[in-house]
């Protein structure tokens, strides 16, 4: 199985800590953010990976190089100008023809991936999304779910009288190639435009609910957030 880990963000808002390397390389607990999600990864057997790139990419490719070092093979995909979450797929197509991770690389996790995917092949998804519960989800993709978990209703950063749930998109989600029909060319984001658009379609888009004790997830959208999860990652078993 091959992953894609989305590394071309350059987290402006959490400047001055990106002026000199990407968000995904900022370190917790000794190394960057997005080796742990290389290590989770490896940690499941899954080895192929492609990282996509764009913001100050060298810094990036210069530590992990063709991964070796870690245990996995590493391809990238460099961005001259951002493609978004989903949009950084179409560069891949031609290798993603069965079922594939995506995990946005900028977030600190110790979700189950094994039981993910067993839930994803069990349900026979197109998509399936990690969920964690978010007490405020207004900077996060909320989820309503419906009978056997199925989202019936994705919405992207909802302001605070739209909120309806606290299931938030964890960015880490399994899907199968056919979801390649719904990104358009150019740039586009799942939250906005993919998963939305699958499910107006119809297509089967579950939810895999983390248990929130032995499966975690730690985002950094602030400075505050980054102390945060330096801070609480010394206190649960990462990969």
């Amino acid at each position: 199985m091959h992953a894609v880990i989305l590394a071309a963000g350059e987290g402006q808002r959490l400047r001055p800590l990106t002026d000199m390397a990407p968000k995904p390389m900022l370190p917790v607990a000794g190394i960057p953010l997005l080796e742990h999600n290389v290590r989770l990864l490896a940690k499941y057997g899954i080895t192929d990976l492609f990282i996509n790139t764009h913001y100050r990419a060298q810094s990036i490719k210069d530590y992990f190089a063709d991964g070796s070092a870690f245990g996995v093979t590493i391809a990238y995909s460099h961005e001259e100008r951002l493609l978004g979450t989903s949009g950084a797929l179409l560069p891949l197509r031609s290798f993603l023809t069965q079922t594939f991770l995506v995990l946005y690389g900028d977030n600190l996790t110790s979700c189950n991936l094994r039981a993910l995917i067993d839930a994803h092949r069990e349900k026979r998804a197109a998509v399936t999304l990690a969920l964690f519960q978010r007490e405020n989800p207004t900077a996060a993709g909320i989820v309503e779910l419906g009978a056997d978990d199925r989202v019936v209703r994705f919405v992207e950063k909802p302001a605070k009288d739209e909120v309806f749930s606290t299931w938030a998109n964890a960015g880490i989600m399994v899907c199968e190639p056919a979801i390649f029909s719904a990104i358009p060319e150019g740039f586009s984001d799942f939250g906005k435009d993919v998963l939305p658009s699958l499910i107006a379609q119809g297509r089967p888009v579950f939810g895999y609910r983390m248990d929130g004790k032995k499966e975690r997830l730690l985002w950094i959208d602030s400075p505050e957030d980054y102390e945060r999860t330096k801070a609480e990652a010394k206190t649960w078993a990462i990969a």
